[in-house]
Order: C-alpha cells, then sequence, then structure tokens
C-alpha cells in the first residue's frame, strides 16, 4: 500500500462521523456490519476519486 493511499485511508477514519465508531464496537452484529459496510464505502469513495484525480 502506498503512503498516499495510508493517508487517504487515515483521513477517512479521522472524518468518521461517531455513530460508525460506536457501532464498530457494538455486540450487535446486525450495527457492526452496518458500521462496517459504511466505513468500507467510504473508504472506497475517497481511493475511488484520488484515482480519478490522477487519470
Amino acid at each position: 500500500m502506498t503512503e498516499e493511499a495510508k493517508a487517504i485511508i487515515l483521513g477517512v477514519l479521522e472524518r468518521a462521523p461517531q455513530w460508525i465508531r460506536h457501532d464498530l464496537v457494538a455486540k450487535d452484529a446486525a450495527a457492526r456490519a452496518r458500521a462496517e459496510e459504511t466505513l468500507a464505502a467510504m473508504i472506497a469513495d475517497a481511493l475511488g476519486k484520488e484515482i480519478g484525480r490522477a487519470a
């Protein structure tokens, strides 16, 4: 993984809403899964936008 990709992912994590942070550690599996899917989509979107700029 490149340093640029790491920086993008870190930026997404820093901006993650509180509900995602809370649900990532929830005992409820559905809440955790929802938070994980949302966070993955946010990361994919940020990486996709960066790839689009580079092209």
